[in-house]
């Protein structure tokens, strides 16, 4: 991981939940932790990480992930092992 990867897991981690994570800054860190990322229908978008699957919708028109897409990613990496 770079260091942004690395800025962007600690974000994800950060209390209160942040809504100004980039959601192509977390794409990028999954896809550095070996997570494969699948296209769905419309902006959905399955990952994989290690045993765990989710899917979320690619935020549209901002960048920026809402903060239970953020809640959703978290449980995703701390049940996939991964903390900052």
């Amino acid at each position: 991981m770079n260091r942004g990867q690395r800025r962007t897991l600690a974000t994800l981690f950060a209390t209160p939940v942040r809504s100004d994570v980039r959601w192509a800054a977390a794409e990028s860190l999954l896809r550095a932790l070996g997570a494969v990322v699948s296209e769905r229908a419309g902006s959905r978008v399955a990952i994989r990480l290690e045993n765990e699957v989710a899917v979320f919708h690619r935020p549209h028109p901002g960048p920026h992930m809402d903060r239970g897409a953020v809640k959703d990613l978290k449980r995703l990496l701390e049940n996939a092992g991964v903390r900052p």
